[in-house]
C-alpha cells in the first residue's frame, strides 16, 4: 500500500541521545528528499530526565503530527509512561523495545501495539564505541525505507569534527541496526524519491521568528531567558552580530521591555521574546509604549498556563492577555503565526506593522511551533521592511508636534537629540506636543489618533490565509466557497484542522479554511467576505476556556451553527477528531 507519511517515536532518558538521534534522521529525510517535522516532549527537568523525539516524514510538507504513531523506538524505558497520552498507539502500531530494560509500560499498551525487542544496548556493545541510539537509527531506517546513503552524509557531516573513528564508530553501528530490522515486524514504508532539486531548509519555528525580525529590521533585542522562548534569543546572538546589531540578557522582563523600548525611541527597531510569564510581567510597560507611540515587537511563546503551568508544553491560552492584557484603552497589534515556516513571514510582517504605525506588536507562537523542527521549502523573500515616518529637522517658526493629529493617525517621530525635534514621551496622556495634559479634549484627540492608525491601515490579504478544499479548488479562494462549511482557526490549530480539510476533500467533501494571522485589531468586513456562503462553521483552538471562540463571538458575525471544539494543553488536536465534525454534518 502508498502512503504518504509515516510517524515514529524515539523516546528514552537523559544521556541516551534521543534528541540527537531524531535531529539527524531528519536531516537525512531531507537528503532523501523527504518532507518532514520533529517535535519534542520532556519533562520540567534543566537536564536530563526522559524525553521524546516526536517525528513524521511524508513525500509532501507536514503542518502537524498524525493521529497516531506507526512505530516507537525505545532506547529505554525510563518514565516514559509519562508521554504514554502524547503518543497514541493503535493495533497497527509498533513498540520496539531494548530486552535489557525490561517491558514497555502497561500505559503504553491500551490501543493493543504490536510489540518486538531490539539488543540495542548488546549490539552497540559488540562495537567499538558504538551507541544504542545509532543501533536504533539504523532499525529505524531500514523499516520506513530510508536510504544508508543519507544518513552517511549526515553523520559525517555532522561528526566531523569528532574525527573519522567516530564517523565509522557510528556507521557501523547504524548498519548493525539496518540489518537486525530484518528481524522486526513491518510498518508503512514511504516511496524512495529522488533529492530535492529545489532547496530545502531544516528551521524551528524559534530560528524562523528569528530570522523575521532581522529581516525586518529589529537590529537591538534585549530579552530574560524563557523555556520555550529561549532558542529565539540563542539564535538571534550570533545573528544579530553578523548585520551590526546588538542583543543583551536583561536581568529580568521588565528590564528587557524597558530596554527595547528606549532603542526604539532611540531609533533602533528593537524586539524581545518571551513567554506567558514574562509577558504578564512586560504589560505596563507595553502600555507605556502604546502611550508614547513606540514601536517595538514582542515574540511570545505561548506555554501552558497559568502561573509558570508547565513550561515544556504547548498551549493557546495568552490570547486574552495579548488581545485584553493591556490596562484603559491601549490600541495595539496582536498577529499569530500558523506554522513552523510561517513564524518567518509573521515576524517579518509584525515589524514592519510596528514600524509603519508606532506601535507595539505581539507576535503569537506555542511551543509546538516554536520547538519544532521541520524540512520545508524554501521560503520566498519578502519586501517587509520595518520603515517608520521619521521627522528629520524642525520647521522654522513651528514648535514640532510628535503627536500631531493627522488624517492617518501616524505623526512624524523625532530622533532624540535632532535640533529643534526635542519631544516628551513617557506613559502620562498629553497634547500634540507631548506635554502631559488631563483636559477631555486631548485625550480624546489622541484616542482617536492612536485608534484610528491601526483602524484605517491596509493589511490587506495577510490577515488571514483563506484556503478552498474539494473539488475544483485552486490555489486562490474562490469569492464564494465551495461547499457551505468553515473550520476557523489560528496558530498552530491550523496545521490538524488543514489536514483534516484534506481527508474531508479526499473524501468528496467541500469546505473552506480561515486561519487568522491578525488577531487584532478584528476584521469584520473581511471576515464577513470570508464567510459568504458558509452557513456551518466550528471553531479549533488549544486552549481550555475556548479564548478564541468567545473572541470571534464578540467580534464577528458567525453562522448560526457554529461548534467550538477547544481543549487545554498538552494534548494538541489531532486531525480526526475536527474530521469526525465535519462528517457530522455530511451524514
Amino acid at each position: 500500500m502508498t502512503v504518504h507519511s509515516v510517524s515514529l517515536v524515539i523516546a528514552g532518558s537523559g544521556g541516551a541521545g534521543v534528541v540527537t538521534a531524531g535531529s539527524l534522521l531528519l536531516e537525512a529525510a531531507a537528503n532523501a528528499g523527504w518532507y518532514a517535522m520533529m517535535s519534542r516532549s520532556s519533562g520540567p527537568q534543566i537536564r536530563g530526565g526522559e524525553a521524546a523525539a516526536m517525528l513524521r516524514f511524508a513525500t509532501e510538507p507536514v503542518m502537524s503530527h498524525d493521529d497516531s504513531f506507526n512505530l516507537l523506538m525505545a532506547i529505554d524505558w525510563e518514565n516514559i509512561g509519562r508521554f504514554s497520552a502524547e503518543i497514541p498507539m493503535v493495533a497497527d502500531s509498533l513498540i520496539v523495545g531494548d530486552p535489557a530494560h525490561g517491558d514497555a509500560p502497561a500505559a503504553l499498551l491500551n490501543g493493543k501495539p504490536r510489540q518486538a525487542a531490539l539488543a540495542m544496548t548488546d549490539i552497540a556493545g559488540r562495537i567499538e564505541n558504538g551507541r544504542p541510539n545509532m543501533v536504533a537509527l539504523g532499525a529505524i531506517a531500514a523499516l520506513i525505507g530510508l536510504p544508508p546513503e543519507a544518513m552517511q552524509a549526515v553523520v559525517e557531516k555532522n561528526l566531523k569534527r569528532k574525527g573519522q573513528a567516530a564517523i565509522a564508530a557510528s556507521m557501523a553501528a547504524f548498519h548493525a541496526g539496518v540489518e537486525a530490522a530484518a528481524d522486526l515486524p513491518p510498518i508503512p514504508r514511504l516511496p524512495a524519491i529522488s533529492a530535492a532539486a529545489a532547496p530545502r531548509w531544516s528551521i524551528t519555528g524559534n530560528e524562523a521568528a528569528g530570522l523575521g525580525v532581522i529581516r525586518g529590521g529589529v537590529r537591538f533585542v534585549a530579552a530574560y531567558p524563557i523555556t520555550p522562548a529561549t532558542e529565539v534569543l540563542e539564535w538571534l546572538a550570533p545573528s544579530l552580530a553578523k548585520v551590526g546589531g546588538t542583543l543583551v540578557q536583561a536581568e529580568d522582563e521588565l528590564a528587557s521591555i524597558n530596554q527595547i523600548i528606549g532603542a526604539s525611541y532611540g531609533g533602533v527597531p528593537a524586539m524581545t521574546a518571551t513567554s506567558g510569564p514574562g509577558l504578564s510581567l512586560m504589560i505596563e510597560s507595553l502600555g507605556l509604549a502604546v502611550a508614547a507611540e513606540v514601536p517595538l515587537v514582542v515574540v511570545n511563546v505561548m506555554r501552558v498556563g497559568p502561573s509558570t503551568g508547565i513550561a515544556t508544553k504547548s498551549e493557546q491560552s495568552d490570547l486574552n492577555i495579548a488581545v485584553y492584557g493591556l490596562h484603559g484603552d491601549a490600541p495595539h497589534i496582536v498577529v499569530a503565526a500558523n506554522s513552523v515556516a510561517d513564524c518567518l513571514f509573521t515576524s517579518q510582517w509584525a515589524v514592519h506593522l510596528a514600524e509603519a504605525m508606532q506601535v507595539p506588536t505581539i507576535v503569537l507562537t506555542d511551543q509546538a511551533m516554536g520547538q519544532s523542527r521541520a524540512i520545508i521549502p524554501r521560503p520566498a523573500e519578502l519586501a517587509f521592511i520595518g520603515q517608520r515616518e521619521t521627522a528629520k529637522q524642525a520647521v522654522e517658526g513651528e514648535r514640532y508636534k510628535r503627536y500631531a493629529v493627522t488624517a492617518s493617525g501616524v505623526s512624524p517621530m523625532a530622533i532624540p537629540g535632532t535640533p529643534g525635534l526635542t519631544h516628551t514621551a513617557d506613559g502620562l496622556e498629553h497634547n500634540e506636543f507631548g506635554t502631559p495634559s488631563s483636559q477631555a479634549s486631548d485625550h480624546l484627540a489622541q484616542m482617536d489618533k492612536r485608534s484610528r492608525k491601526l483602524s484605517q491601515f491596509n493589511y490587506g490579504d495577510h490577515w488571514a490565509d483563506i484556503e478552498d478544499f474539494g473539488s475544483g479548488a485552486d490555489d486562490a479562494p474562490q469569492e464564494v466557497p465551495l461547499g457551505d462549511t468553515a473550520i476557523i482557526t489560528w496558530g498552530s490549530s491550523t496545521g490538524p484542522a488543514r489536514e483534516a480539510l484534506q481527508r474531508f476533500s479526499d473524501a468528496g467533501g467541500k469546505a473552506r479554511l480561515i486561519s487568522i494571522r491578525l488577531i487584532a485589531p478584528v476584521q469584520p468586513e473581511r471576515m464577513a467576505a470570508a464567510l459568504k456562503g458558509i452557513r456551518r462553521a466550528v471553531i479549533v483552538e488549544q486552549s481550555h476556556s475556548g479564548q478564541f471562540y468567545r473572541m470571534l463571538r464578540a467580534f464577528y458575525d458567525l453562522p448560526a451553527e457554529t461548534v467550538s471544539l477547544h481543549q487545554g494543553g498538552p494534548l494538541a488536536f489531532g486531525p480526526a477528531r475536527i474530521l469526525e465534525q465535519l462528517n457530522q454534518w455530511s451524514a
